[in-house]
């Protein structure tokens, strides 16, 4: 059979990051939100031996790898190796999460890949251990798995699921070019070089707006530690959340690492208002609109192969 299974992109409304540790890595305190953005991830058997085969189509699919480094290969590898078992399948990303947007599209793809695999292969891997794979696999991956709302510790992989009391609107516009993750930290340790970073915690306000379901209040505290050097390595951003702000949104900020950046809206209305002007500003390259929490991965297609 072939299986399909549908993950989120994400959105961090907080995130705090202390400083960088001695393994290079950061501590962080990361709250997620899913967000109604998804690739598809389609695995199918392939002949014994001839390991896993990525494809994939949609917006940007000419910058995602389709080698060993592809998050969706990478789950598909952890997962047999697990198990004892090779790693022959197929697998297809329909991609419609942006590419290198700050919105863990490749993460989602990891955690795709390893729910519709454990399916196909019927492992019968435990939540746990499906878990235990994604964090092994990325910081991301591990909330593209479990999607709604959490609070991401350590590196951002240990998750405690949040409350949201009601649905939040957003609007995100995609930026001409890419951010490296990797380059927006060493931008940040350098800004940070001869000052103290306080070690990150999650702010109890904004904890409150979402279990409140509180647009207004969620605005107010919304933060993100790596928009400074966001901005510094790609400063016409600055350009694109100003033209987000005046047309109303309720706040304006980088999502995670960057370059997407994202805009709160009260309701769907202000939403489509704000998403129209930002189309018109001349600042980003797409806009699109999208709700949150959302699901994280979810089988949706199970199909016998002829």
């Amino acid at each position: 059979m072939s299986v399909t299974v549908r993950v989120p992109a994400k959105v961090n409304v907080q995130l705090a990051v202390g400083a960088a540790r001695p393994d290079g890595f950061h501590d962080l305190a990361n709250v997620f939100l899913a967000v109604g953005l998804y690739d598809e991830i389609t695995v199918t058997p392939a002949e014994p031996g001839t390991g896993v085969r990525v494809t994939c189509d949609g917006p940007d699919a000419a910058l995602v790898p389709l080698d060993g480094t592809n998050l969706a290969a990478r789950a598909a590898e952890a997962l047999a190796a697990r198990y004892g078992r090779g790693p022959d399948v197929h697998v297809h990303i329909a991609k419609d999460i942006p590419v290198a947007g700050g919105m863990a599209g490749g993460s989602a793809d990891g955690a795709g890949a390893l729910v519709a695999c454990d399916v196909l292969w019927g492992t019968g891997a435990s939540r746990g251990e499906l878990l235990d794979i994604c964090a092994e696999l990325g910081s991301d991956v591990p909330f593209s798995l479990i999607g709604g709302a959490a609070l991401g510790t350590g590196r951002g992989e240990k998750l405690t699921a949040l409350d949201v009391g009601g649905v939040f609107h957003w609007v995100f516009a995609m930026a001409e070019r890419g951010l490296s993750t990797p380059a927006v930290f060493r931008e940040f340790d350098r800004l940070a070089e001869g000052r103290d970073v306080p070690a990150p915690v999650a702010s109890r306000p904004l904890l409150d707006a979402l279990a409140k379901g509180d647009p207004d209040a969620l605005a107010a505290a919304v933060s993100n530690d790596l928009q400074p050097a966001a901005l510094s390595l790609f400063p016409a951003l600055a350009d694109t959340l100003a033209a987000g702000t005046a047309a109303g949104a309720l706040a304006a900020l980088v999502s995670g690492s960057g370059p997407t950046t994202a805009f709160l809206a009260r309701d769907p209305e202000s939403a489509a208002k704000v998403a129209d002007a930002l189309r018109g500003s001349g600042t980003c390259r797409t806009v699109r609109t999208a709700s949150g929490p959302a699901r994280g991965a979810t089988v949706t297609e199970e199909l016998p192969v002829a």
